[in-house]
C-alpha cells in the first residue's frame, strides 16, 4: 500500500511586524488585555502590494529545498486560503506558473482556518490513489486586508503568512488518518459579508469586515475540536499517551490550552506560535509545523496530531508520523 509523507516544510512571514503596543495607539485596547485573552503579542502584516501568491512562492521554495525536489518533480499544487490574489484564476495556478512547475493539477480551496487541513487531506488521497507523486500543499492568508482596524474585538487577533509542505509517496505510514467536517448552521457566528455574487458593491467600505461572535465561536470550537481529536485517535487505534506532539491551529491561547487539557498533554508538548504570528487562518498549522521542525522539537518518527477550526464552521484533523 502507498502512503503519503511530509518530505519538507517551509514558511514565509511579511516583513512588517505590528505589536500589541502598536495597536494601543489605534484602538481602545492594551497589551495586557490582548495577551491575557488571546495570547497574541505580535503579528506580521502584509504590505499593501503583497499577495498570497507571493508569500506562497517564498514558503514553497523553502519547502522544496528541504525536501530536495525541483519544480519539475511537482505534479500537484493545492492552496488553502480565504484571501487569494484574484477571484480567478485560482491562486495555485499563479504559484505554479511563477515557480516554473510544469502543467499539472492546480487548485485552491476555501475552508477558512481549516483550509490547510482540507488541502493536505485532499493531496493525501491523490497520492494514495497513485494520481500524484509529489504535491505542493500550502496554507496562506493576507487576512489583515479583511480586518477592520477600528474593531478591537477582531483586529487584535489576526496576522498574515504562508506555510508550505511537500507531500510524497512512502512505503511507511506518514499521514495516518484525516478527518474533516463542517456545519453551516453556525455561519453567522464568523463570516465576511462580501463575495463575488453577494454584496460586492460593499467591498472597500466600512461594511466589509470580519464579523465574529467571539464567545460563541470559542464554545463551539473547544467542544468540536475535543470531539474530533478523540474520534481521530480512536479510529487510528492510538491512545492519547502515544502522541508526541499536538500542532493546533493558532487561533487563541485559551482554545489551545483547552485542547491540550482534553488530550492530557502538557503545554511543553504543544507547538505554540500564536504569540508571534496571531491567527493566520489557513497558514496557521503549516507554519507551526515548520517552526517545530526547524527548531528541532518535531523529529522524524514522532506521532503528531494537527487540528483546526474555522468559519463555516469547518473543522479537521490530521494524524501523522514525521
Amino acid at each position: 500500500m502507498t502512503y503519503s509523507r511530509i518530505a519538507g516544510t517551509g514558511r514565509y512571514l511579511p516583513e512588517r511586524i505590528m505589536t500589541n503596543h502598536d495597536l494601543e495607539q489605534m484602538v481602545d485596547t492594551s497589551d495586557e488585555w490582548i495577551r491575557t485573552r488571546t495570547g497574541v503579542e505580535r503579528r506580521h502584516v502584509c504590505a499593501d502590494d503583497e499577495t498570497v501568491s507571493q508569500m506562497c512562492i517564498e514558503a514553497a521554495k523553502i519547502a522544496m529545498d528541504a525536501a530536495g525536489v525541483t519544480a519539475s518533480d511537482i505534479d500537484m499544487v493545492i492552496t488553502g486560503t480565504t484571501s487569494p490574489d484574484l477571484i480567478f484564476p485560482n491562486v495555485s495556478t499563479i504559484i505554479q506558473h511563477e515557480l516554473g512547475i510544469p502543467a499539472c493539477t492546480a487548485f485552491s480551496l476555501e475552508a477558512a482556518c481549516t483550509g490547510f487541513i482540507y488541502a493536505l487531506s485532499t493531496a493525501d488521497k491523490f497520492i494514495k490513489a497513485g494520481e500524484a507523486k509529489c504535491a505542493l500543499v500550502m496554507g496562506a492568508e493576507c487576512i489583515t486586508k479583511l480586518v477592520d482596524w477600528s474593531d478591537r474585538n477582531t483586529c487584535v487577533l489576526f496576522g498574515d503568512g504562508a506555510g508550505a509542505v511537500i507531500l510524497k509517496p512512502s512505503e511507511e505510514p506518514g499521514i495516518i488518518s484525516c478527518h474533516l467536517g463542517a456545519d453551516g448552521q453556525y455561519k453567522d457566528l464568523l463570516y465576511y459579508p462580501v463575495g463575488a455574487s453577494k454584496n460586492l458593491a460593499a467591498a472597500g467600505t466600512a461594511d466589509a469586515r470580519i464579523m465574529m461572535t467571539g464567545n460563541e465561536v470559542f464554545k463551539v470550537a473547544v467542544k468540536t475540536l475535543g470531539r474530533i481529536a478523540a474520534e481521530t485517535l480512536e479510529k487510528a487505534g492510538v491512545s492519547k499517551e502515544e502522541l508526541d506532539w499536538l500542532v493546533p491551529h493558532q487561533a487563541n491561547i485559551r482554545i489551545i490550552q483547552a485542547m491540550a487539557k482534553r488530550l492530557d498533554m502538557p503545554m511543553e508538548k504543544v507547538i505554540v506560535t500564536v504569540q508571534d504570528h496571531g491567527n493566520t487562518s489557513a497558514a496557521s498549522v503549516p507554519m507551526a509545523l515548520d517552526v517545530g521542525i526547524r527548531d528541532g522539537r518535531l523529529k522524524k518518527g514522532q506521532l503528531i496530531l494537527t487540528e483546526a477550526f474555522g468559519g463555516g464552521f469547518t473543522w479537521g484533523s490530521v494524524l501523522l508520523r514525521l
